[in-house]
């Protein structure tokens, strides 16, 4: 019962730190490019995501608040519109969503430029993007007709069901760019504690 948790906690771990081996500097260096150059011009920055990946992009949106990015989620009632030299940040393990991907088309007309987090370069988000940043994860379930040749290939179905392990990698990725941009930005912590929440709901 509770071992099972852990196992599966372990192997999401696990799955990360293999990662961090096979993600590519030149994809990371990228995206860190794209972001301080909408801060420098005074940009925005706009979130997209569908699902549990939408939930990692609010995560990041709120980093980046922090850091003092101007910076919004697609879908909320306060985004504004996206224009010339805005930044698109697309989060689709698929790269296929159909949401993102014409959210990153209507992008792309306006002139915004859209940096996408995907496991699959030749997907059609990966397609339309400006730079993509290639994240390691399972994001489809195996279907059934696979099983035999999973079995004689040694492969197993992981604990962490669907998108978790893209999911969980894009995360603790984005935090990793959270605290290069820190750097970059020459702030600490209580920088970005002065930017935090001062009203919270009880």
């Amino acid at each position: 019962m509770a071992k099972t948790a852990l196992k599966a906690m372990k192997e999401i771990a696990e799955f990360i730190l293999k990662s961090s081996h096979l993600i590519n500097t030149g994809d990371i260096d990228g995206a860190l490019h794209l972001l301080m150059e909408t801060y420098r011009m005074g940009k925005k920055v706009v979130i997209c995501g569908a699902g549990r990946s939408g939930l990692v992009g609010k995560a990041f949106a709120m980093r980046l608040m922090h850091l003092g990015f101007s910076v919004y989620v697609l879908g909320e009632t306060i985004t504004p519109s996206v224009n010339k030299n805005d930044l698109l940040v697309a989060i689709s393990g698929s790269g296929s969503t159909e949401l993102i991907v014409a959210a990153a088309r209507m992008a792309k007309r306006t002139g915004a430029k859209v940096l996408a987090f995907t496991s699959y370069r030749d997907s059609p988000l990966g397609e339309i993007a400006d730079h993509v940043v290639f994240v390691p994860g399972r994001t489809k379930v195996s279907v059934e007709r696979d099983y035999f040749a999973r079995q004689i290939l040694g492969l197993h179905e992981p604990l962490a069901p669907l998108g978790t392990l893209f999911e969980n990698t894009t995360m603790a990725l984005l935090d990793g760019l959270i605290t290069e941009l820190m750097k970059k930005l020459g702030k600490n912590e209580k920088d970005l504690k002065k930017r935090h929440a001062n009203i919270e709901l009880p």
